[in-house]
């Protein structure tokens, strides 16, 4: 168990070079626990490839990742997502031809000592579907079981991710534009279902994002990349109220 003064997540010097092109440019930053953190900036700042660093798509050239307190710098994807490294979007976490119930069930099981193998359909002790069924309805798809998960739209298969990550038990929650591609009425439940789970439990969560509204309404914390360096964090309004960062980074259009 980690010391209260140590972050959950922690990145030193954090860097990236592919080729002479600095991607990412020694980027320090500590994740407090329970906090929200948007990651902003223009186009070629650098955030998904920092995300990218963090979550152990990409392997660093430098620096460090820490997770309470240990270097996870070189852990595989999996190995973050077992000590409670959860990506949401941009990953193949779905099984499309399984049932909504199926997947969920799936990753619930997975925790479970003596899991079965992961594509063992048997049917699931009591215990294990109460646990996907409630991780289901708080995702809003709980009439939706038996729909498989390559017919659900855009934003359903998104619910469904945030679905997987909590029955992973993942800790740290990481989504990557969480409202991109969705339509106006599914955006809102979204940004509710994330408001949701930072207000119940807890868990700490990592957020880029593009919509200037959308991080008003969830961020704890701004960390604002350009170039690939951190020019500026904190809290929200601060943030958002530093001239350079308005014109610079985040663009004149906030009010």
């Amino acid at each position: 168990m980690a010391s209260p003064s140590v972050p959950v997540l922690e990145t030193r010097d954090l860097t990236i070079r592919f080729g002479g092109h600095v991607a990412v440019d020694a980027v320090s930053y500590s994740f407090r626990p329970g906090n929200l953190v948007a990651i902003v900036g223009p186009n070629g700042a650098g955030k998904t490839t920092y995300f990218n660093l963090i979550s152990g798509q990409l392997r660093a050239s430098g620096g460090a990742v820490l997770h309470k307190g240990e270097d996870i710098t070189t852990l595989s994807v999996p190995d973050r997502t077992r000590r409670g490294i959860g990506r949401a979007f941009q990953l193949t976490n779905l099984f499309p031809r399984l049932s909504v119930l199926e997947n969920v069930r799936l990753a619930v099981q997975a925790l479970r000592p003596g899991a079965m193998g992961l594509f063992a359909l048997a049917d699931a002790d009591a215990g294990t579907l109460e646990i996907a069924m409630g991780h289901i309805a708080r995702c809003g798809l709980a009439d939706r079981l038996d729909e498989r998960a390559a017919n659900l739209s855009h934003g359903d298969q998104r619910k469904l991710e945030v679905a997987l990550l909590l029955a992973l038990e993942s800790e740290i929650v990481m989504f990557d534009e969480p409202t991109a591609g969705m339509s106006a009425d599914e955006a809102p439940v979204i940004l509710d279902l994330i408001k949701s789970i930072k207000a119940d439990t807890g868990k700490t969560i990592i957020l880029v994002e593009h919509k200037m509204d959308v991080i008003r309404s969830l961020a704890d914390e701004i960390m604002v990349l350009h170039n690939g360096q951190l020019v500026a964090s904190g809290e929200p309004g601060a943030v958002m109220g530093s001239q350079v960062v308005r014109e610079a980074y985040l663009g004149t259009g906030l009010h």
